[in-house]
Formats: structure tokens, sequence, C-alpha cells
């Protein structure tokens, strides 16, 4: 009897999970349906794709499909899987389970940050894998096709603080879409006549996340001129939104002709992972993705480590801050040093202002937010800094008595040092 009691025991502890036991990973280099993998309202399904080579800490890519289509079929007809068994990452697909089988862009809980629907869905999707792959926070990225390409706009219009960059191929800016009525279409939208303002359009972005003040994802767009389904003229209103959103100038910095009917425009810095980049394609309809373009967004992201290096990217930086204040006010002059040994050619410049600063106008550089963590993305005179070469900028602020110069500069993503 003894014997069997302790059987029993056995048996009950081997069965009995561990309260702190990881979430177990999913099959490698297969497509696998995860389950209960947090909050999600709008009963979306995840497909999750993991290579053989995944690496420690990896890059997370949520590809979104288009209306009709599904995760499955996303993995099936684009060449993100096979990319992630080049580079290591992970491929999420939602898969939509509502009879349309079209994305919510349109209501109002889907354009706010945790309102509901699909974004708060696939925000539980990505944490699922960010804690089962102890997955890289700072490397995630989404990417979609038509309603993905949409939901692309909105998850970063959402969810500035978790992605990286998007990648939108046939979409329309976030918000244009909204409805009140019930309703996943918007006619006026589709038939490209809702035109805003840079601001309007830039506010649309931040009503969804009020009082963010932090680094904003980069954008890359992509629009055929003959899209007859949403039409061409969002492909302009994107690139409205996203260059106030970001702050950089609408005057492109670059322009080229990667390929033949191919115009590509980047906004805010001339490199592969300028602000802003936007492909528009000659005579090409609504489904104008091909072989070969998720490559060139995975460039765009970073991920393409045989690729161009990412572009800009100093060794080291210094900056020197001083400030010049009476009464409420100042001014502050800041001068970058490219320490590194390579040239620097397009460049942004974080800093946190003390409480209670508020620039006014600025000079140098285009200045965003205006309080809290701004940035300072270059003019088109002074993108370059060449090794050992400095540039001047600076701005006018309000204090509430607190006058010290900025502090905490990152240039491109690199600390500097500061004196």
């Amino acid at each position: 009897m003894l014997l069997a009691l302790l059987s029993l025991l056995a048996a009950a502890l081997v069965a009995a999970p561990s309260a702190s036991a990881r979430t177990e990973a999913a099959p490698a280099a297969t497509l696998t349906e995860i389950t209960n993998f947090g909050t999600n309202p709008s009963n979306l399904q995840m497909y999750l794709y993991v290579p053989d080579n995944v690496t420690a800490h990896p890059a997370v890519v949520v590809a979104v499909h288009y209306c009709t289509g599904s995760g499955p079929a996303m993995y099936n007809g684009t060449e993100w899987a096979q990319l992630a068994n080049t580079y290591g990452f992970v491929v999420i697909y939602p898969s939509v389970t509502r009879s349309s089988k079209c994305f919510d862009v349109s209501s109002p809980q889907a354009l706010k940050r945790g309102g509901g629907s699909d974004p708060v869905g696939i925000k539980s999707m990505i944490d699922w894998t960010v804690n089962t792959y102890s997955a890289d926070t700072s490397r995630i990225y989404a990417t979609g096709i038509s309603s993905g390409a949409m939901m692309t706009n909105v998850l970063l219009g959402d969810y500035p603080d978790v992605f990286a960059a998007g990648a939108a191929f046939s979409g329309v800016p976030f918000g244009c879409f909204a409805t009140t009525d019930g309703s996943e279409w918007n006619s006026a939208c589709s038939g490209g006549t809702v035109t805003h303002t840079p601001q309007q359009w830039g506010d649309l972005v931040r009503a969804a996340y009020p009082g963010y003040t932090g680094t904003r994802p980069r954008m890359q767009v992509w629009h055929g001129t003959e899209d007859d389904v949403l039409r061409y003229p969002n492909f302009g209103e994107e690139i409205k939104q996203w260059t106030n959103v970001l702050g950089v100038s609408q005057t492109p910095a670059a322009t080229d002709t990667p390929v033949s009917g191919w115009t590509r425009t980047r906004y805010g810095a001339t490199g592969d992972r300028a602000p802003v980049e936007a492909i528009s394609l000659q005579g090409v309809g609504h489904n104008l993705y091909t072989t070969g373009m998720a490559a060139r967004a995975l460039t765009f992201f970073g991920l393409d480590s045989s690729g161009p290096a990412p572009q800009p990217q100093p060794g080291a930086c210094k900056v020197t801050a001083t400030t010049n204040a009476w009464n409420t006010g100042l001014t502050a002059s800041l001068t970058i040093t490219n320490t590194g040994t390579t040239a620097i050619s397009g460049w942004q410049l974080a800093f946190t202002l003390p409480a209670g600063q508020t620039i006014t106008n600025g000079w140098g550089a285009t200045y965003t937010p205006a309080s809290g963590t701004v940035t300072a993305t270059n003019a088109t005179y002074n993108g370059t800094i060449a090794p050992n070469a400095s540039v001047g900028i600076g701005y006018q602020a309000n204090h509430g008595g607190n006058s010290a110069a900025p502090g905490g500069f990152t240039l491109n993503g690199t600390a500097c040092t500061a004196s």
C-alpha cells in the first residue's frame, strides 16, 4: 500500500505544471497555430513561424494578410518565412475569423491604444512571442498587404512604443477608414477623396496614444498608380501623415528609381533606414506585391545583415550643449561631433529636455515633440557629418525656472558623450 501511495504521489507531481514554467515554444520550421495567447477581443487566430536557426533574442515581424486572406495564406504567399530561415527572426501571422476576412481598421476601438478589437489581439500575440522566445523588444516590425497594410498603419499609430518600423503595401493612412456606424468600409477613403493637412493627419495618429512623447516607428509605404481598390491619392496622404508624425520635411531627401517604373523617395535621411520611405509603381494596380518586395522591406527594417549597413550608423559621437536664459525663456546651442571613423549621412539626435521646458522654435533641424524626449532631425543642408566634423543646431524654449541644458543624447540610436 505504501508503494502504491508513493507511486500515485510521484505521478501527481509529474503531472502538475509549475506555476513559473515558461510558455511552451512552438515547433520549429513549421507554421503553428497558437491558442490562448492572451487578451483577444475580436477572436483572431495566431499563427507563428519559428525557423530552425532562430537567434537568441530574435526580432519579430508581424505579417498581416489582405481581405479574404488568412494567416496561412500570408505564410504561403510571401517570402517572410524564407527570410526568417536566413536571418533567424520570428514571424507572427494574425488571421481574421469574421466573415469578411478583413481587419478592423475603422472602429473607434481599433483606432485607440488598448481600445479593443484587432490591434489588442495582435499586441497579445507579440507579448506571447516576446515572453516565449525572449524576443528583442527593440526589433519588432509590422508589414501587410491591402487590409493588412491599413492595419500596419493602425498598429504603428496605436502602439508606437512597440514597433520599430512598418512596411505597408497598398494601404491608407491611419484613421482614413474611420467610421461610426459599424461599417468596415469607407468609400470616401478607398476612393481617394479623404484629404487632410500633414498636421491633421499627424494629430489623428497622436490622438491614438495621448501624451506619448517617445520615439515613433519609421514607415515604408508602397502604392501602384492604377490602384482601383484603394486609390492612389492615399499614397500621398500616407506620406503627409508619417512625415508629420516623424517630424521630417515633406521634401524628399533623396529620389531614385531602384527598378524600372518605380519611383522611390526618402524623407528625413537618404539611406536605407530613412524615417519615411515611399515607393510608387507606375501603371501597377492594387495587387502590387511581388517576389522580392519583402526583402526590400527587410532592408528598410535593418534586418538584412547581408545588405547595405544600416544607414546611418555612427561609431561614436559627442554633443556639447549650452544655454543662455532670461526670465521664462532661453536659447540652447548644440554642437554634434562625429567622433567615429565613417561619415554619417542623415541623422536624428534624441535628447531629453528638463522638466518645464518647451521648444518654441529652432534652427538647423526639425524638432519633435516640443517637450520631454525630443528628436532633432537634420536639415537638407547639414545631413552629412564627416569623421571628426561637427554640426551646430539650436532652439529657443520657454522654461518654468529650470533653464538647464538638455541631456541623454543619442545619435541614430548611439549614445553620445556630453560636454
